[in-house]
């Protein structure tokens, strides 16, 4: 059976590149010289580093592996992955999200995966239409505004 396709951004699969050469000819190499001092304090430390950095390893070249890029043009009238959206909420206060694929999801910088609760809302959605959310914050009510 096929690995499911991971949706990404170009930007985020440079980044998840990046990560995965960083700990292939940096942290590994760290990493097993911490192990190789095996009479030290630290080596048991050393060695769920080791476990955590090869873990990390085999997740990151699956992703690659299995990486679709999203398109950067889309049509601005309805939601898809890789648009931004800019939503106004109840308060009248706008919010910004762009939508990626869950590899790539940080809500905390307003990237929400394509599978959230918010993500999954907004799909499809087009400027004026009213969103409602149930998210664990509780019920959110938003009308998008923008999509870029």
């Amino acid at each position: 059976m096929p690995d499911k396709r991971i949706p990404l951004t170009k930007e985020g699969l440079d980044k998840l590149q990046h990560e995965l050469e960083h700990l292939l000819t940096v942290r590994r190499a760290e990493v097993e010289e911490l192990v190789g001092a095996q009479n030290t304090p630290e080596y048991e430390d050393a060695r769920n580093e080791q476990a955590w950095v090869e873990g990390r390893v085999l997740t990151l070249e699956n992703i690659i592996q299995n990486a679709e890029i999203i398109p950067e043009s889309h049509d601005h009238q309805s939601v898809s992955l890789g648009s931004t959206v800019t939503v106004l909420n109840h308060k009248g206060e706008q919010d910004h999200y762009t939508i990626v694929g869950s590899a790539e999801a940080d809500p905390k910088a307003g990237r929400i995966s394509n599978e959230s609760p918010v993500g999954t809302a907004l799909l499809g959605k087009g400027v004026g239409d009213e969103v409602m959310v149930n998210a664990p914050a509780g019920s959110l009510r938003w009308t998008v505004v923008k999509i870029d």
